[in-house]
């Protein structure tokens, strides 16, 4: 398969997207099926979701090659991104699978079994996606990872622990990996979302100020993977922020976060 002319565009012919079944994972699918990327390679643990996504994209025109997988297996997951990566030579890669607990209705904390699950998607299937892409585009001299991290990565929520603790691992890991591959044309980026609408953040405890919705979420992601944004952060003024209480002393960001409506 011949990418040159996507790759001139700035339109990516082949994508990869885990965790598409997702609010921003489907509104990405749809995005670059829209935008005119000729194949959408589309991973996600339900089928029904699944199956609704590659009717939207294939609507649009794209050719789209699902894979029914639960990212927790490591195994399954690295051998078939090996094996898609040579079959299918996607341009850009995009490790969105996640989920998210918190602390409960009580702040009655946190179970193992959710943390040690929530780890497993959120960090080690985002590195074993890696680790399974790259040998390919280091071999080619050229692709694009991104990594979905979050705004809870600049500073941890109270209720969202661990969550916000995964994310700070993806973002430092993929600001890291720039660096180490930009010689190599493989280029990393890292977005940071805000609140957009998903189910996932319905469920997430807490105000969500600046919600924005998926579509707009995923116009904004496009953009700056085009632009190759090292970070792609948004909306701005969550992001300047959860930035600032990044900074400032712990006891005062936590005093800030308590007078927002966070944590008891």
């Amino acid at each position: 398969m011949n990418n040159t002319n996507g790759r001139q565009s700035g339109i990516p012919d082949c994508v990869l997207i885990t965790g598409a079944t997702g609010g921003i994972g489907k509104a990405l699918a749809r995005e670059y099926a829209q935008a005119g990327s000729r194949t959408l390679i589309l991973q996600g643990r339900d089928s029904r979701r699944l199956q609704e996504v590659e009717s939207i994209c294939t609507g649009l025109g794209a050719r789209v090659v699902t894979q029914l997988l639960d990212v927790r297996d490591l195994n399954a997951l690295t051998a078939w991104l090996e094996d898609i990566s040579h079959r299918e030579h996607p341009d850009l890669v995009i490790a969105n699978a996640g989920v998210n607990i918190n602390t409960g209705a009580e702040q009655q904390g946190e179970s193992w079994d959710d943390v040690l699950r929530l780890l497993d998607v959120n960090v080690r299937a985002v590195f074993a996606t890696v680790h399974g892409v790259l040998p390919a585009m280091r071999a080619r001299g050229h692709g694009q990872i991104a990594l979905v991290s979050s705004l809870a990565a600049w500073r941890g929520l109270p209720e969202t622990p661990s969550y916000s603790a995964s994310k700070a691992a993806v973002k430092v890991y993929g600001e890291a990996m720039r660096d180490g591959l930009a010689r190599e044309g493989v280029r990393v980026n890292v977005i940071m979302p805000g609140y957009v609408e998903s189910q996932m953040c319905f469920d997430m405890p807490g105000p969500k100020p600046f919600l924005w919705s998926a579509a707009k979420a995923s116009r904004v992601i496009r953009q700056g993977l085009r632009s190759n944004k090292a970070r792609i952060s948004f909306p701005f003024p969550l992001n300047l922020g959860t930035f600032l209480l990044a900074v400032i002393h712990p006891a005062v960001s936590g005093w800030f976060l308590r007078r927002m409506g966070y944590g008891a």
